[in-house]
């Protein structure tokens, strides 16, 4: 079991280091992605191993194969696609999206917030932004943190002034500034009516019917450090996860 699980961690680091390498448009219209073979020798790993990788990528619609040819990208379309299996997937936004500033990064009193982070004060951190990809914004996020966690972003520049663009995800400076790191997200998918504020943002008509995303963010201790709360165009994004049986 243990050498199962150790094979399929190395196709899944390989799987992610393409699709970061896709994302990036280090292979455009046209260029091949490397061979089975190629890929197998620079790793030092098997050619099932690559093959697993390669199927994790076709099934996400990142690429296709062509007998005889080899295996490209697959055309970029307006839709935002991501697949998300784990918290390193989701770090990996900041990879082909962008992030700018709504809200500046402030204190404030939250009773609801704090209810949630398990707080025994009313008072958080609170942030708002966009997620851009090409220029499109499909996402509206509010993010509220501990005060000793918000602390610990408040001297990053970027999360101060409305407007500012950015390449971070929240989640991936946490990690940096945490003593513990960010290991688990609960979440919960739901559809929500946009506000008059969120539709303004996203440029959609109020009461329209969004895809919300709920996450509470622990750490490998079991501190609960972030609330997300994420509202998406349906047309402009498509969210994917690979679900798989525990080994038997």
């Amino acid at each position: 079991m243990a050498e199962r699980a150790q094979r399929e961690s190395t196709y899944l680091r390989l799987a992610r280091e393409l699709r970061t390498a896709i994302l990036r448009h280090d292979f455009p219209d046209g260029v091949r992605l490397p061979t089975e073979a190629e890929l197998a020798a620079r790793h030092e790993v098997s050619r099932q191993t690559v093959r697993r990788a390669f199927q994790d990528l076709v099934a996400e619609g990142l690429v296709h194969r062509v007998p005889g040819r080899g295996t490209f990208a697959m055309p970029r379309e307006e839709q935002y696609l991501r697949q998300f299996g784990s918290v390193d997937d989701l770090m990996g936004l900041s990879v082909d999206t962008r992030m700018d500033v709504v809200t500046p990064l402030h204190a404030r009193v939250d009773v609801d917030a704090a209810g949630r982070l398990g707080l025994n004060t009313d008072r958080v951190h609170k942030l708002s932004f966009l997620r851009l990809h090409d220029d499109v914004a499909f996402c509206h996020t509010s993010v509220w943190l501990p005060p000793a966690v918000g602390r610990l972003l408040e001297p990053v520049p970027e999360l101060a002034s409305p407007g500012t663009p950015n390449a971070f995800t929240v989640i991936g400076l946490l990690d940096q500034r945490l003593p513990e790191p960010i290991a688990e997200a609960e979440q919960s998918i739901t559809v929500a009516e946009a506000t008059a504020e969120i539709a303004g943002h996203l440029g959609c008509a109020p009461g329209r019917p969004l895809l919300r995303i709920d996450r509470v963010y622990r750490t490998a201790a079991g501190q609960v450090v972030e609330l997300a709360i994420s509202h998406f165009l349906p047309e402009h994004y498509s969210y994917r996860v690979r679900l798989r049986r525990n080994d038997r």
